[in-house]
């Protein structure tokens, strides 16, 4: 294992003189607004590192893995990050726009205002993860059990989820715009916020009694 130790901050011509040895791990280091565009970076393993701002535009990250990493503001447009492993870390704000993320997985990251627009996404895993705000339209969550994810205020227009089951989730204020819902289990969804054209998006998901009474409050109708 070729493992980089924490001594000082990395130049792109660091990062790129890595490239082509096995099992490169970063651990704790400052990457913060470093251009690293267009890299071959398949299979690196980034560990409490920072890359703030920095820009992955182009990017080949297959089957890289980033665990408790600080990287608002990071730029992933049109990057390969097929099979890749997001874990514990803070990527509000970044810039997923045309990305491959096939099979990627996000779990107990913070992903509050990303711009996931016109990404392939087959296979993408979100788990325990925070997408309030995050733009999310078009994508496919068919079938998928969706554990402790927070989509308050997101972009969810056009998003399929059909047959999907939430699990301690929110869609709390979401954006709902020709999104589907046929055969969900909304049963553990915070719907809160929703309004009567939303309510309509519903039509055929499995809602709680508590969760028709709120609706009908949102409403404004007294249930007695």
């Amino acid at each position: 294992m070729n493992e980089q130790t924490p001594d000082q901050t990395m130049t792109r011509e660091d990062i790129a003189g890595l490239r082509g040895q096995a099992d490169v791990v970063l651990v704790e280091r400052d990457l913060d607004a470093l251009d690293l565009s267009n890299l071959d970076l398949g299979g690196f393993r980034f560990e409490r590192c920072t890359f703030r701002n920095t820009d992955f535009t182009g990017c080949q990250l297959e089957y890289a893995s980033f665990s408790h990493c600080k990287g608002g503001g990071a730029n992933f447009t049109a990057a390969k990050l097929a099979s890749a492993v997001f874990r514990s870390s803070d990527l509000h704000n970044g810039r997923f726009i045309g990305t491959s993320l096939a099979e990627c997985q996000f779990v107990g990251c913070k992903l509050m205002g990303a711009d996931f627009s016109r990404s392939r996404n087959v296979g993408l895993v979100f788990l325990e993860t925070n997408l309030g705000s995050a733009h999310l339209a078009g994508m496919s969550f068919r079938k998928q059990t969706l554990e402790r994810i927070d989509f308050s205020l997101a972009d969810l227009s056009a998003c399929d989820f059909r047959d999907a089951v939430f699990e301690d989730c929110s869609l709390r204020d979401t954006h709902l715009l020709n999104a589907r819902f046929e055969g969900a289990d909304l049963r553990g969804a915070d719907l809160g916020g929703v309004r009567l054209n939303d309510a309509r998006k519903f039509k055929g998901a499995f809602i709680s009694r508590a969760q028709a009474s709120a609706l009908l409050a949102e409403m404004g109708l007294n249930v007695r």
